[in-house]
């Protein structure tokens, strides 16, 4: 009889035993030496959770206020690209898990299912938590005016613009590997999508000039009527730049480790980003997040809620949607016994002294 996972590296070990080895070191594999990506697990680890004793928490719970919106734990699955490598069901079984648990969902641009599938298969949940449509610039600013619009008219409620991926890390575990995406696995919505003409004979061969800048963004918030979210935000001045403009929120993120190697973790980063916008701005992070003390660990430095990635293709892989419900389930369950275990009554309660302790 085969022991049910207990936890998401138990749902990773599943998922690496069933996925071909290519399609493993796609999914997992960071960028260069991956120092970034194991730097985003530890900085979530060598936080200490210094418990009270003894406070009420009788009618405690896990709710959270995201974007005006109330939800029944600060959990989102994050833009993943072509989740049919994980399962046949791909990004339409996410969302149905992610609905199923109250959790929000974001689509990523490489998706392998059209967003109008996805939409059409949660919207009708009442239960469910928001669901967004996240934005990989292209080279013509039509086409994206037009993605973003199909997203829109869809049923979408925000646009996420990733400002982290000018040009693809150098991932040398999925290049060892010679990944290459199966037949009838491809990203739907960059069919026929201009490309960008090299300007030179180097290895980026001039994408980073047609890369999305601070006036792109001003223009795409001309474009749409939903609120617009920028991802990829590490350094304080760019999140500064960003409030300025008037963005709906950040996302506070290294791509997973799958752009800049060396690039700070984000729980790092997650500490000068709010210090440099206090509460003008909700936060989210994403990276490395494995445990419900993680995501009360991300909360108490200042985020309103977090997104996973790995783990939710870890899950679909080893279960298909029931797998992904099952990881979010866990994830809350942890956080819930996290809370009650550091005398949080509610998400409220989990501030800067649950990580540093005062005498006060």
């Amino acid at each position: 009889m085969t022991t049910p996972p207990l936890t998401l590296a138990d749902q990773a070990a599943q998922a690496e035993r069933l996925l071909d080895p290519a399609v493993w070191a796609y999914l997992n594999g960071g960028a260069a030496d991956e120092l970034t990506l194991r730097a985003n697990l530890t900085a979530w680890q060598r936080l200490p959770l210094w418990p009270r004793v003894l406070r009420p928490l009788g009618g405690g719970h896990t709710r959270s206020v995201l974007a005006g919106r109330e939800l029944a734990h600060p959990i989102l699955l994050a833009p993943v690209a072509l989740q049919r490598l994980a399962h046949p069901d791909g990004e339409r079984a996410s969302a149905l898990a992610a609905a199923a648990q109250g959790a929000g969902y974001v689509l990523s641009t490489q998706s392998s299912t059209p967003l109008e599938t996805v939409a059409q298969a949660v919207l009708g949940d009442p239960g469910r938590g928001p669901l967004w449509f996240q934005l990989y610039w292209q080279a013509d600013r039509g086409f994206n005016r037009a993605l973003v619009q199909r997203a829109e008219a869809a049923g979408f409620e925000a646009i996420v613009l990733t400002a982290d991926a000018p040009v693809q890390g150098v991932r040398d575990r999925e290049r060892r590997a010679g990944f290459v995406p199966p037949p009838g696995v491809r990203a739907v919505h960059l069919q026929g999508a201009p490309l960008a003409p090299p300007a030179a004979d180097t290895y980026c061969a001039g994408l980073p000039a047609h890369a999305p800048n601070w006036d792109d963004l001003a223009w795409l918030q001309g474009q749409t009527r939903l609120p617009l979210w920028l991802k990829g935000v590490l350094h304080p001045q760019d999140a500064r730049q960003a409030q300025a403009l008037g963005v709906a929120g950040l996302i506070v993120s290294n791509h997973g480790g799958r752009t800049l190697d060396s690039a700070p973790a984000s729980a790092d980063a997650l500490v000068q980003v709010r210090a440099a916008v206090q509460d003008a701005l909700p936060l989210i992070v994403d990276g490395g997040i494995r445990r419900g003390t993680d995501v009360l660990k991300a909360i108490a430095l200042g985020a309103r809620a977090v997104l996973i990635g790995r783990p939710a293709l870890h899950a679909l892989a080893a279960g298909g949607a029931l797998g992904v419900a099952q990881m979010l389930r866990l994830l809350r369950d942890e956080l819930e016994m996290a809370m009650a275990l550091t005398g949080c009554r509610t998400l409220a309660d989990a501030g800067p002294a649950l990580l540093t302790p005062t005498a006060a």
